[in-house]
């Protein structure tokens, strides 16, 4: 399924998706965390992300443990299937991560939605800073295996021209 789309390799088409909705959502995160005043203006943007940004991540994850397969019964040289093992590595931390920041972002919306609605107490305050504070760490984690994993790519991809 996710060897190819209309005859191309898949993986190289499905990172873009990945490497434009992960960036879009840790952006919609950090502002969202830290400009209350527009909460109510990007909320569903942070939730489509949220959802939307995981599946592209888990997609382009897929399609490249098909491409490595591809690779490996091909015979690619052992210096070539290791970069690319490396790359597979941070895939996979990157998904994880994207997931976990899609999760939490979707709690933090409905967090703050939710208090919106009722009198802040010390307890909703420290409740909604914990969840910002994991937030900005699952998107400091998702921003740095996105990076990783293209930086890696690259190197696999054009290192060996």
């Amino acid at each position: 399924m996710f060897e190819e789309l209309l005859g191309l390799p898949a993986h190289p088409l499905l990172v873009h998706a990945a490497v434009v909705f992960a960036p879009l959502l840790i952006a919609a995160v950090v502002v969202y965390a830290f400009a209350p005043s527009v909460r109510r203006f990007i909320g569903w943007a942070v939730l489509l992300l949220a959802v939307g940004a995981p599946i592209a991540l888990w997609f382009a994850r897929q399609s490249g443990e098909a491409l490595f397969t591809t690779l490996v019964e091909k015979g690619y040289p052992p210096q070539i299937l290791a970069q690319v093992d490396l790359h597979k590595d941070y895939g996979d931390a990157a998904a994880w991560a994207g997931t976990l920041l899609g999760v939490l972002a979707i709690a933090l919306v409905l967090f703050t939605h939710s208090a919106a609605k009722k009198p802040a107490t010390s307890g909703s305050r420290a409740i909604g800073w914990a969840l910002i504070a994991l937030n900005l760490f699952a998107a400091a984690a998702t921003a740095y295996y996105v990076f990783k994993t293209g930086d890696t790519g690259a190197q696999a991809v054009w290192s060996n021209i």
